[in-house]
């Protein structure tokens, strides 16, 4: 699947291991390299001043041998709706050790189903990933939705020495919870007062006590390309954890659902006592697997894209991981500590 093979090049541009990879989404009813699997292959492969074969869409096999990593401004475009988050989290920990200060523009799909919207990338990842002991900025310059995408970001970072481990066990309590929901093209603003409503509602069923702030919001038409609405809902902790649950809105599904749905996810997250939520989970093992020491993390259950980036970066770094459950938990919290004693990556141009 994709995600094996954005956690495999990553960690073979890093690493200077040449890799293989064959049988690329065997499975999916299309096979083969999808635009955005491919751009992010071509932004690593220019990164590094990599070689790349088998590179074009539809390919199910491909060798990639990387080079010196340099910096530098790159630009990586899907064409297609295809998620800009996604080939953020494919370029992001390569980046961090190159040899000079990057500046990525990413192009495609902003706020895209099966990734997260880049709301999400801004509010809950940016803030959380820094704990490594790293900057990046992230300026959306325009908003792009499914099928055209049309969207544009760019993330600019100073590569570093080395990733510090992070310690995420404590929860706390839920201090605030705040979000936007938002429309572009050509909704009505009330489409997002709805969703926002709806989602209030469904969590005011649950937690009656907070301040609950969810913006409706029309992105203004010269930063937003095409028609699209969705939300994001984010409860922060008396700890400084960031949980969130989001949705995106189509053709004919219902506005109140939208923001229901974004609520129950957010609640699902909140319920099992853990200080991630199950979208950031598998986004902080590559991070974890490359920093200096002992990184734990208290998650609910674990994800298969968890599970998957475990396993690759085991497979491909000396990073080491145990994934324990929480006996002693309340009986209705499901609760697991990830642990990884990491490889401590040095960047050997700085």
């Amino acid at each position: 699947g994709g995600q094996i093979l954005r956690v495999s090049t990553a960690l073979s541009c890093l690493l200077g291991l040449p890799l293989r990879v064959r049988r690329i989404r065997a499975g999916r009813s299309q096979p083969g390299l999808r635009p955005q699997h491919l751009s992010g292959l071509e932004i690593i492969r220019d990164l590094c001043e990599g070689k790349l074969e088998g590179g074009e869409i539809g390919s199910t096999e491909i060798t990639f041998t990387p080079g010196k990593i340099k910096g530098g401004t790159h630009i990586a475009d899907t064409k297609t709706a295809g998620s800009v988050c996604l080939l953020m989290q494919v370029a992001m920990p390569c980046v961090l050790f190159a040899a000079s200060p990057s500046e990525l523009h990413l192009k495609g799909g902003t706020n895209a189903e099966m990734a997260p919207q880049i709301d999400y990338t801004v509010m809950v990842f940016k803030p959380i990933v820094e704990k490594f002991n790293f900057r990046f900025n992230c300026d959306i310059k325009k908003r792009g939705y499914y099928p055209q995408g049309g969207g544009e970001v760019v993330v600019q970072m100073s590569p570093v020495k080395e990733l510090s481990p992070i310690n995420l066990t404590e929860r706390g309590t839920v201090t605030k919870i705040y979000g936007r929901a938002f429309v572009a093209g050509a909704l009505p603003i009330k489409l997002a007062k709805d969703m926002s409503a709806a989602a209030v509602r469904c969590i005011r069923k649950e937690i009656r006590d907070l301040y609950i702030n969810i913006q409706p919001v029309r992105e203004p038409d010269d930063q937003a390309f095409g028609t699209g609405s969705g939300i994001i809902v984010v409860a922060e902790t008396s700890t400084g954890c960031l949980l969130a649950g989001s949705s995106l809105g189509k053709r004919g599904k219902n506005s109140d659902k939208v923001g229901i749905e974004a609520a129950e996810i957010l609640l699902r997250n909140l319920k099992h006592g853990g200080t991630v939520d199950d979208s950031l989970q598998d986004q902080l093992i590559i991070f974890m697997a490359l920093a200096k020491g002992v990184s734990r993390v208290k998650s609910g259950p674990i994800t298969l894209h968890t599970q998957t980036a475990i396993h690759f970066a085991e497979q491909l770094t000396k990073a080491k991981f145990t994934v324990t459950k929480l006996e002693d938990e309340d009986p209705g919290k499901d609760a697991y500590i990830i642990e990884c004693q990491g490889m401590g990556m040095v960047n050997p141009n700085l």
